[in-house]
């Protein structure tokens, strides 16, 4: 009898002998190599390459021969999909509510990329307040500490974290070994956070009371732009933004205008909402500290998230439905 097919789509960097001798023993695995999407199309068409698949690995990097996970892509998709499995937290790129329409479920990865993603964001709260890109930049320019002022401790300050899921847990457990204070907003308290945790149910107290304000929710059309010119006007005067989310739930014109007023003091940002354009007036500003989107840029949580999301696809083949399913398809 032969094994199912699944269809790689992204480039397998590190686990390899995991997709040879783990996935590999239960399916056969198919390589994209469609010139484009018209080609891809052809393919996932009866009697096509992909014309059988079960399931598809996705990665970002995908985007860059045949597009992304937009309704029309899923459109033609085969008859014999039944899940798209993402390797990422973060599934923009793919349209779920034309792929649940299909009866297609779609999985990520979330729980792999909690610890690397919050060692980022908490390096960005203490650059944020402690202004270490100034006094890099004046170290490696001989400068030494010319034209720096005293900065700030973390201790004491509060930590406003808005989404405490995973990675919203993770940053909290890093912040409080630094005796910042936490408090969390969510749409529902999170019945694994710890008692210090202070749960805020309006976003707008936490804004008012935090010193540094985290975001750690997902990009969707509910979220997009969400934080704006109201939000930023809640928050104390001088207080910093964090971002290692997406970019796209910010609004940036009303980010820039806020730094430049001196409403934020600073902002320490992993994501951008023209990725990977940055603005040039984000750049220009010192008091800002910016990554190129480095949250999930470790040999280790890569190769987690890898061999996560073969795991969702065993779960497929012997149950038809992934694990990790996104949040829309699970209600």
């Amino acid at each position: 009898m032969s094994k199912p097919q699944v269809l790689i789509c992204g480039t397998i960097v590190h686990a390899h002998d995991e997709l040879k001798n783990d996935l590999g023993a239960v399916a056969e695995v198919l390589q994209l190599d469609s010139a484009d999407r018209q080609a891809f199309y052809k393919d996932c068409a009866e009697g096509g390459r992909y014309s059988n698949i079960t399931a598809i690995y996705r990665h970002n990097d995908s985007a860059s021969s045949i597009g992304v996970f937009d309704a029309d892509l899923i459109a033609h998709l085969p008859a014999s999909l039944k899940s798209i499995c993402h390797n990422g937290a973060g599934y923009d790129q793919i349209d779920v509510a034309a792929a649940k329409q299909r009866g297609i479920h779609v999985s990520h990865t979330p729980s792999a990329v909690d610890d690397a993603t919050a060692d980022v964001a908490m390096f960005l709260v203490l650059s944020s307040l402690r202004q270490f890109y100034r006094a890099e930049r004046n170290a490696r320019e001989g400068k030494w500490k010319s034209g720096l002022k005293p900065a700030h401790d973390p201790e004491t300050k509060v930590l406003g974290i808005i989404g405490m899921g995973g990675i919203g847990s993770a940053l909290a457990r890093r912040a409080e070994a630094f005796d910042m204070k936490i408090l969390y907003h969510n749409r529902n308290r999170n019945p694994n956070a710890q008692p210090s945790w202070e749960y805020v149910s309006s976003q707008a107290e936490l804004l008012r009371r935090a010193d540094v304000v985290s975001l750690n929710l997902p990009l969707n059309p509910q979220t997009e732009k969400s934080f704006g010119r109201e939000q930023f006007g809640q928050m104390k005067d001088g207080a910093i933004l964090v971002n290692t989310a997406r970019g796209g739930v910010v609004d940036e014109e009303e980010l820039i205008k806020a730094l430049e007023s001196g409403k934020l003091s600073s902002a320490g940002l992993d994501v951008y909402p023209a990725e990977p354009k940055i603005d040039s007036r984000l750049v220009a500003m010192e008091q800002c500290i910016l990554l190129p989107h480095m949250g999930t840029e470790t040999c280790e949580t890569q190769k987690k998230m890898e061999v996560q999301v073969f795991g969702s696809i065993k779960a497929v083949l012997e149950t038809g439905k992934p694990t990790f399913l996104v949040k829309e398809h699970r209600e």
